[in-house]
């Protein structure tokens, strides 16, 4: 069954979809507001290379290549989030990226489940 349901539309964490070449692909409304002073909306369409330093971009780059994730959190304007960046695949083939961009409490709960 498939729907037509835009779940990430107004999911409150960014996200933004690239493709293989980088050129961005999809950004919800998150990722819009948050990139607000880089062109928000304006930015599907351009490479995603373009928005990033020299040293992100090899990073992306690598990414890219390698099918790795890369995970880190960063605090900006006061707000802790957690950056998680990945690939997606279609027929099994790297396709572009992902990068997840959510925002996180200042104390985080852990829990170990075994």
């Amino acid at each position: 069954m498939e729907t037509n349901i835009k779940w990430t539309r107004e999911f409150p964490g960014a996200i933004t979809v690239t493709d293989k070449n980088g050129i961005i692909l999809e950004m919800n409304e998150k990722a819009c507001e948050t990139f607000e002073k880089d062109g928000g909306k304006k930015l599907i369409g351009q490479n995603v290379l373009d928005c990033h330093p020299n040293q992100a971009q090899l990073k992306i780059k690598e990414l890219m290549i390698s099918g790795k994730i890369n995970s880190y959190t960063i605090e900006k304007n006061g707000i802790k989030k957690l950056i998680y960046q990945c690939p997606w695949y279609e027929n099994g083939q790297i396709s572009g990226m992902v990068e997840l961009s959510l925002p996180i409490p200042e104390a985080l709960a852990h829990f170990i489940r075994d």
